[in-house]
């Protein structure tokens, strides 16, 4: 039996996990590789890489991390997870393991441009496609921006982005014309189309005009993947992030939730920390003496 199991191998997953097996406790966690963090080209503001890392890079050496002080990881996707009195039974592949405390780090997933598969993870590796501004506003400095979104979302990160350059352009997705406002600017006419060159983001309107743009930022929203922690019976908010107290704690004795999945900022050092003060809880909160 463990002492954890953390669903979910992102950053808040990973680093949760690292913490509990330096805390002497038998930890898994449960990775489905479908994480946000993987994709991301390239982070600058995130100690201490001053050249950057990309996702892919910091998830390996965050997994290995864990896995040098005997965290299990498996690469594996969460069926069901169950409690039954103090304990949890949690189904991944059709294996079923039980533990004393569960934490969600599921995190969310993006809604998408209507561009192919293909395309847009070519366009996110090239930073043509972009989903962070507090991440990397900083890279996009007087270039030509598009800003994809609706309603009050679309116009605040078009305003936050205006702070880095000075050609700002919001796009709203279901076919109403943006008014300009701010000094942001808006297209007359529909948009009807979204391609890629290898350099450039090509909108076409309806009206046949075409607008070329350095990089787009996409703000169509997210979708938080707690079904799971729903079906347990956990406090979810209105987007369906998971609600917790000060030590992560949700609604749930045992069941903790960290990173995205929660209502936050969506960083990864924001994450990092959520980890640490959960896994922290759970150490102190377990009976029993730790492994050996």
């Amino acid at each position: 039996m463990e002492d954890c199991i953390i669903i979910g191998g992102g950053p808040a997953g990973l680093t949760a996990a690292l913490y509990l097996a330096r805390f002497l406790r038998r930890v898994t966690v449960f990775d489905a590789g479908a994480g946000r963090a993987r994709m991301i080209p390239k982070t600058h503001n995130l100690g201490p890489f001053p050249d950057g890392i990309s996702g892919k890079e910091l998830l390996d050496r965050m997994r290995a991390h864990a896995e040098l002080y005997g965290a299990r990881i498996e690469n594996a996707t969460v069926e069901a997870v169950q409690k039954q009195g103090d304990l949890f039974r949690v189904t991944a592949d059709r294996r079923t393991e039980t533990a004393r405390f569960v934490i969600f780090a599921s995190g969310v997933v993006n809604h998408r441009p209507p561009l192919s598969a293909s395309d847009h993870d070519r366009g996110v590796a090239q930073g043509l496609i972009r989903y962070c501004p507090v991440c990397d506003a900083y890279e996009i400095r007087d270039k030509r921006v598009a800003v994809l979104g609706n309603g009050a979302h679309g116009l605040a990160e078009a305003r936050f982005v205006r702070d880095y350059s000075p050609t700002v352009t919001l796009i709203p997705p279901e076919g109403i014309p943006a008014r300009a406002r701010d000094g942001i600017g808006a297209l007359d006419a529909p948009m009807k189309g979204l391609a890629l060159t290898d350099s450039q983001v090509v909108v076409t309107l309806e009206d046949g005009q075409t607008h070329h743009f350095d990089t787009l930022y996409v703000a169509l929203g997210t979708s938080a993947h707690s079904e799971l922690a729903g079906s347990l019976g956990v406090g979810l908010g209105d987007a369906g992030c998971i609600i917790g107290d000060a030590k992560l704690k949700t609604s749930i004795d045992g069941v903790y939730a960290i990173g995205d999945i929660t209502d936050g900022l969506d960083q990864i050092a924001h994450a990092m920390g959520q980890a640490a003060v959960a896994a922290t809880a759970i150490h102190n909160a377990l009976p029993g003496t730790p492994r050996e």
